[in-house]
C-alpha cells in the first residue's frame, strides 16, 4: 500500500525548520535582499538550533537526515527565504563530495573544521566556459611530489567569498580531459587563491556567488578526495543527491508566494466583493495549488527513490528539479499578477520571491540540461 503519511521524526523536522524560518528567515528576508550580504547572523543561529549539515552523518557533526527528510527541511527554508536558504543548502552541496568519496580521516578533519568554526564551504565546478558542460573544465592540478599545483578560473561559486574551504574540481591530466577530473579541498585563504569579484544578481541576493582564480595554489595530496579521475563521477553523484534540495527550495518559495496571494485576494475588495469571486482570480489560485501539490509529490518521490536505492533516482531527481523550479517561476509570477500593483511593489515580498525563483531554474544544471538527462534516461 502507498502511504504518504509523514513519520513523527519527519513531522518534527518540518515543524522545527518551519519555526526557525518564521523566527529568523522571514523577518530578515527583505533586509538581506537589500544589503546583498551573506546572512552570518542567520547562519550562526542555524548552527545554534541544529539547522546546518542535516544530511551529514551524526558522527561528523550532522543530523543523519535522509534525502526525503532533507527535502522536507529545504521546503521550509525556501518558504522562509530562498536566498538565505541556499546559503545553508549550498554548504551541504560543498560537503557532499566529501561525504561520498573522502576517507574517514578527511571527513573528521574537514567536517570537524566546519562544525567547530560554525562556518560554510563552497562547491567549485563551474567555469567561464564550463557550466553544464563539465567536460569543458580547464582548471588544472598537476602533481609535484607530495602536492598538486592548481591553476584555473572558477565562476558563480555559491558561498565562495565567505567559505572556509572550497571543494574544487580540476584536471590532473589535461590530455585525458574529463577522465582525469579530480576533486580537492582548497582552503579559501590559501596563497594564490584570488577572489576576482562577487556577482551582482537579480534575486537570491543574500547568497554570495564568487569568481575565483587559482595561481599556482599548492594543494597537499591528502586534500584530494578519492583517487585521480573520480571527480566526474563524484560531481554527478553529488547532483543526484542534492537536486531534490533545489526542487524543495523552489517548492517552498512557490508555496509562500501562493499563500501570500491567496490571503491578499480574499481580503481585497473590489466592486463590493473580494476579488476571489472572479473566476479569473480563483482559477489562477486553483492552478497554483494543484501545481504546488504535484511538485511536492514528485520531489518526495525522487527523494524516496534515492533513499531506497532505486535505479530511477537520478532520473526522478532531474524531473523534480526541472518541474519544481519551473512551477516555482510560474507560481511566483502568477502571485504577482493576482496581487496586481501590490504584488509588483516592495510592500510585499512576492516580487522578491519571483526574482528568487529564476535562479533555481539555472543552478545545479539548467532546466534545459535536466531535459537532456531525462531524455537519455527514458530512451535508454
Amino acid at each position: 500500500m502507498v502511504d504518504f503519511t509523514l513519520e513523527p521524526r519527519q513531522i518534527e523536522i518540518r515543524e522545527k525548520v518551519r519555526d526557525f524560518a518564521n523566527r529568523y528567515m522571514k523577518p530578515n528576508a527583505r533586509k538581506y535582499d537589500g544589503l546583498a550580504e551573506f546572512p552570518w547572523d542567520v547562519v550562526k543561529a542555524a548552527y545554534k538550533e541544529g539547522m546546518m549539515n542535516g544530511p551529514m552523518s551524526t558522527e561528523f557533526g550532522g543530523h543523519g537526515h535522509s534525502i526525503l527528510e532533507s527535502a522536507i527541511a529545504s521546503e521550509e527554508l525556501g518558504a522562509g527565504c530562498v536566498g538565505i536558504g541556499i546559503c545553508l543548502d549550498a554548504n551541504t552541496l560543498a560537503l557532499t563530495p566529501l561525504y561520498l568519496g573522502a576517507s574517514e580521516e578527511q571527513k573528521k578533519r574537514f567536517f570537524g573544521q566546519i562544525v567547530e568554526e560554525q562556518s560554510v564551504a563552497a562547491y567549485a565546478l563551474t567555469e567561464p566556459n564550463a557550466g553544464s558542460d563539465v567536460a569543458g573544465i580547464k582548471t588544472q592540478a598537476m602533481l609535484h611530489g607530495d602536492k598538486y599545483i592548481m591553476n584555473g578560473h572558477k565562476r558563480f561559486i555559491t558561498n565562495g567569498a565567505v567559505s572556509s574551504f572550497i571543494t574544487v574540481f580540476a584536471l590532473t591530466n589535461p590530455e585525458k580531459g574529463a577522465r582525469s577530473l579530480t576533486a580537492f579541498v582548497v582552503p579559501t585563504n590559501a596563497p594564490g587563491v584570488e577572489i576576482v569579484s562577487n556577482l551582482n544578481k537579480m534575486g537570491q541576493k543574500a547568497s554570495v556567488q564568487t569568481e575565483f582564480k587559482f595561481h599556482d595554489v599548492e594543494v597537499p595530496v591528502e586534500n584530494r578526495i578519492g583517487s585521480e579521475g573520480q571527480g566526474f563521477l563524484l560531481a554527478m553523484k553529488t547532483f543526484e543527491r542534492t537536486r531534490t534540495g533545489v526542487a524543495a527550495l523552489s517548492l517552498g518559495n512557490a508555496r509562500e508566494a501562493y499563500e501570500t496571494a491567496k490571503v491578499w485576494a480574499k481580503n481585497r475588495i473590489q466592486f463590493g466583493k473580494p476579488v476571489t469571486v472572479n473566476q479569473g482570480v480563483s482559477f489562477m489560485l486553483a492552478d497554483m495549488a494543484v501545481e504546488i501539490e504535484a511538485a511536492r509529490l514528485l520531489t518526495w518521490n525522487a527523494a524516496w527513490a534515492y533513499d531506497n536505492k532505486q535505479r530511477t533516482a537520478n532520473l526522478l531527481s532531474a524531473m523534480a528539479k526541472l518541474y519544481a523550479s519551473d512551477i516555482g517561476m510560474k507560481v511566483t509570477t502568477d502571485a504577482v499578477q493576482v496581487m496586481a500593483g501590490d504584488g509588483y511593489s516592495e510592500d510585499y515580498l512576492v516580487e522578491k520571491m519571483m526574482r528568487d525563483a529564476k535562479l533555481c531554474q539555472i543552478y545545479e544544471g539548467t532546466n534545459q540540461v535536466q531535459r537532456v538527462v531525462i531524455g537519455k534516461g527514458i530512451l535508454k
